[in-house]
């Protein structure tokens, strides 16, 4: 027997072929002893979920059956209060581009003076066979503003916070991680992907 042991590391897939999604995801999680990548750049998966949670699971289970790991994913949208919840689930097909986005959004809350909305997202992890394990949610709380507070912005740049005085495309990454949507889904399920992988 050899005096030196050699250890495996964990490979964890995110779910999506954005790199600055996957690194948002990576630091959100804290530190883990996982080699943490994205999904392959081949993998399209249509999102025809009636809810974040389907959407994200199956965006994670195709990952994880294809790349054979442990994989996780989110989904987000932007909710409403005025306009009933909407654009939710269709946020991102909500227009083609960001200024189309920002633009359709403001034209659809022109005489509307209650602006509350919210970003919900959810996250679930999956097993290397593609069943779901673990899943979490998270939600910021804000309000849209009249125009964008910034130029070149997606809807990001029309979301308020109170908290932070600013909108949420200009929050720093801790400030995403303590308050943003995604950031609490991913808080809520580091502990619980930590007690799953075995690790300590």
């Amino acid at each position: 027997m050899g005096l030196f042991r050699s250890f495996s590391v964990l490979t964890l897939t995110i779910a999506s072929g954005n790199p600055r999604k996957v690194a948002e995801i990576e630091a959100m999680l804290g530190p883990l002893p996982l080699n943490v990548v994205r999904q392959p750049p081949d993998l399209e998966v249509e999102e025809t979920g009636t809810s974040y949670l389907e959407n994200a699971l199956l965006k994670a289970s195709a990952a994880a059956q294809l790349t054979g790991t442990w994989t996780l994913a989110d989904d987000s949208g932007l909710e409403v209060d005025a306009l009933h919840g909407a654009p939710g689930l269709y946020t991102a097909r909500l227009a083609p581009t960001d200024d189309e986005k920002v633009s359709k959004l403001l034209r659809s809350m022109a005489h509307q003076p209650y602006r509350s909305a919210l970003f919900r997202s959810a996250m679930v992890l999956c097993s290397p066979d593609g069943t779901s394990i673990e899943s979490s949610e998270g939600i910021c709380w804000g309000e849209l503003l009249k125009s964008p507070a910034y130029p070149g912005g997606g809807l990001e740049s029309l979301f308020w916070l109170r908290e932070t005085r600013c909108s949420y495309g200009e929050m720093t990454t801790a400030q995403l991680s303590r308050l943003g949507s995604r950031g609490k889904a991913a808080r809520a399920m580091a502990p619980r992907l930590r007690q799953r992988l075995g690790i300590h």
